[in-house]
């Protein structure tokens, strides 16, 4: 009896990304990656200043939390706009990521609980740490609260109302505030005030772009109106989100450096360095944040305004970065 050839199904050819977007995360992962190996050493370079031990550790570790923080603030900010849009598809959400953000961040600040827990230094063995460090110092308690908060919004993020992570989530941005202006600074709570709504506002503005990004790629074939008209309520609340953004980091660094200083320690610190390179990144940001709002109000082509929006939340990865920098770097003597 003679085979029978049956032909097999033929199967559609995979799509391959764009290679703009392959080239574009390719940049953003290898500056990520650079900034904490490299950013310290180039920013002190020249300035007179010591580079404490483990500041690329430190700066690697927070980069990771302040995306973490950024990604699952992101989620929640952009699904309470998606509920906004009558039509929205509240099934067709993309895949949740601030699970597993939720983990990278908390072995983060788990990497910075042990670094606290051994005298600010990075623990070359078991042997090194001081648990009950964590608990006799301020550092050591606000470590535990991020550790805490981090697993918790893990667990919020599970369940059907991912919502609730904001609680804590809230937690840890008014942990880093705290830690970031310790009492022995002169009005330190003025500070943490500060902090507390410019790491806010940050993170909203960074990882609210880009679940909103998610939510238009997944809508772009079904739901195209709505995720523009998502997009549409994202740039409205950005530009407050901006302008709260540029006050607080104004007057937080006129807060370290004294108005008569700023301009020379714009360059010969390394904390000045690394707020000018992070000023001048969001001022590219701003540009690309202003064209994407210009093609949203074009009624000919509005999904046109995806590509500024994508260069944007680009360029804030690397501010992300560089705002972990600065956390790591001296803090400039007031002259």
């Amino acid at each position: 009896m003679p085979a029978v050839h049956v032909p097999l199904p033929h199967r559609a050819p995979r799509r391959r990304p764009p290679v703009g977007r392959a080239v574009a995360v390719l940049v953003l992962v290898a500056l990520a990656a650079l900034i904490p190996l490299l950013g310290p050493s180039a920013a002190l370079r020249g300035t007179g200043e010591a580079q404490a031990p483990g500041t690329g550790v430190i700066t690697f570790l927070r980069t990771v939390l302040f995306a973490a923080l950024c990604v699952q603030t992101g989620e929640v900010f952009a699904g309470r706009l998606a509920r906004r849009v009558p039509g929205a598809p509240q099934d067709g959400l993309p895949r949740a990521w601030a699970p597993y953000a939720a983990w990278a961040g908390c072995v983060a600040a788990l990497g910075l609980a042990a670094i606290v827990a051994n005298g600010n230094l990075v623990p070359q063995e078991p042997a090194d740490l001081d648990i009950g460090r964590l608990y006799d110092t301020r550092d050591g308690r606000l470590a535990l609260v991020e550790v805490n908060a981090f697993i918790a919004a893990a667990l919020c993020a599970l369940t059907r109302r991912p919502w609730t992570a904001a609680l804590p989530l809230a937690a840890i941005v008014a942990a880093e505030a705290l830690r970031a202006h310790p009492p022995v600074e002169d009005s330190p709570l003025v500070g943490s005030g500060l902090t507390l709504v410019h790491l806010t506002c940050g993170a909203l503005w960074a990882g609210g772009l880009l679940a909103v990004l998610r939510l238009l790629r997944r809508w772009r074939v079904t739901h195209p109106e709505a995720g523009v008209a998502v997009l549409g309520l994202y740039a409205r609340v950005a530009a407050v989100l901006f302008a709260a953004i540029t006050v607080t980091g104004t007057l937080s660094t006129l807060r370290r450096m004294p108005p008569s200083t700023v301009a020379d320690q714009l360059t010969e610190t390394a904390y000045g360095r690394a707020l000018l390179a992070k000023v001048l990144l969001v001022a590219v940001v701003a540009v690309l944040a202003v064209l994407a709002r210009h093609r949203l109000r074009r009624s000919d082509d509005r999904a046109s305004a995806y590509a500024p929006a994508r260069g944007e939340v680009i360029a804030l990865g690397v501010v992300v970065a560089l705002s972990a920098l600065l956390t790591a770097v001296p803090v400039p003597i007031r002259w």
